[in-house]
């Protein structure tokens, strides 16, 4: 899968990932609004060229207040965001190259009051979606709003996501409906943050062309 070519369905206002961007950043939107007042602190995993974070910061007033880490292991994306951030006067946003499972990319910036996790819940298994659940409460402080994507196809697993979040002391705020043609959720930490647990890896990202190959093997 080339990641950065992927990226030109967004420009597509009809495509699945167009609308599901509009989404997206209408949820973040909401989310800056609701916000408290003084600084606030953003992290988006598998950030691609940040469009759904930085398209919003660079036109809402709160903007200005976040500082934001986006990490993003292809460096072409990864050129794009950074240059859209400069573009747009945003010197808070810092767009970091690596491998966005491993927790210590995020060290220094988290508990942090705005997560996305939007194209990741879809391109690893069922089993690391679960575990990268159960790190959330170690990137959110309370209060905070996790803004996260997943597909919709059978066998859909948007609900059970949303089972293992509010186990673990996340309020549903929103959902998109299942005939949208994909799956945004919104929920806000009530917890306490955990300690962040530097070196460890929330996941493994497989891609859902692979995932998909693999079922229909399985199948």
């Amino acid at each position: 899968m080339d990641w950065h070519q992927w990226h030109d369905d967004y420009d597509r206002p009809d495509s699945s990932l167009g609308r599901r961007l509009r989404v997206v950043q209408e949820r973040i939107r909401l989310a800056l609004d609701a916000a408290a007042p003084g600084p606030l602190r953003a992290v988006s995993v598998c950030a691609g060229q940040g469009r759904d974070l930085l398209e919003v910061l660079a036109r809402h007033p709160r903007g200005p207040e976040v500082s934001a880490r986006l990490v993003e292991l292809d460096a072409r994306n990864a050129a794009v965001a950074r240059r859209a951030a400069e573009a747009a006067g945003l010197r808070e946003v810092e767009v970091v190259v690596g491998d966005a499972a491993w927790t210590g990319h995020y060290e220094g910036m988290v508990p942090a009051d705005l997560v996305l996790l939007c194209g990741v819940f879809g391109n690893i298994s069922d089993e690391d979606v679960e575990r990268t659940v159960a790190h959330c409460p170690q990137l959110c402080a309370t209060g905070a709003t996790l803004v996260w994507t997943r597909h919709r196809k059978a066998p859909d697993l948007v609900p059970r996501i949303c089972d293992w979040l509010e186990e673990r002391g996340f309020e549903r705020q929103w959902l998109s409906e299942p005939d949208a043609g994909f799956g945004v959720g919104v929920h806000r930490f009530t917890g306490e943050p955990e300690p962040l647990s530097p070196g460890t890896r929330m996941f493994g990202f497989v891609g859902y062309d692979t995932l998909a190959r693999q079922r229909a093997q399985r199948g």
